[in-house]
């Protein structure tokens, strides 16, 4: 059986994308097989660049297939920030909250609504070939964070057609609408003819 890595250690977005490709005849493995794992820096200028490193290091690495995706929200009033600083954007050892905190000083000298995108590219590759897929979710910004569900910028993230913030939704119902559900889902189709 075919073996493809995927550049993470986060168990839940590789339970994501477990379920997202249970049907391909593959073993899905991750950086939590392995005990030195490459730190990637993300040295690219946009979300394909710094996927397609991820996935190109882990190849180059391990010598397995591999799949790296980058993900962030881009905000229109901030002229597209945080972008592919989403994870950093109140510096390099910033949480979440603090990023949050940033994001709403950012915003509130704007007019409502917060127009705002989620972002991810996911890419694989083998060696020889990139096969890149991109999803991407439209919503608004809000000032006040609602909900504990997800993470990073979630609770101020609210899609559009609801009322919900990201943060609010169920693990299944985020899972149904986002970004990287939606990239992981194109990648599959793109690879069934692949593999």
């Amino acid at each position: 059986m075919k073996k493809i890595l995927i550049a993470t250690k986060n168990k839940g977005k590789l339970n994501d994308i477990k379920e997202i490709f249970k049907d391909l005849n593959i073993e899905i493995i991750s950086f939590l097989d392995f005990e030195n794992s490459p730190d990637v820096e993300e040295t690219g200028k946009t979300f394909e660049e710094n996927a397609k490193l991820k996935a190109r290091a882990c190849y180059d690495k391990y010598g397995i297939p591999a799949i790296g995706d980058d993900s962030g929200l881009v905000v229109e009033q901030l002229n597209g920030e945080p972008g592919i600083y989403s994870a950093r954007y109140a510096g390099e050892s910033a949480d979440d909250s603090l990023n949050n905190e940033k994001l709403i000083k950012a915003i509130q000298k704007f007019p409502e609504p917060h127009r705002a995108k989620f972002v991810c590219v996911a890419s694989y590759y083998d060696g020889k070939t990139f096969i890149t897929a991109y999803g991407e979710v439209k919503g608004r910004v809000i000032t006040e964070p609602r909900g504990k569900n997800g993470f990073g910028y979630d609770p101020l993230f609210i899609p559009n057609g609801y009322d919900k913030t990201f943060g609010e939704l169920s693990h299944e119902e985020k899972n149904k609408i986002s970004h990287r559900s939606m990239a992981f889902r194109k990648l599959h189709k793109k690879l069934e003819g692949h593999l």
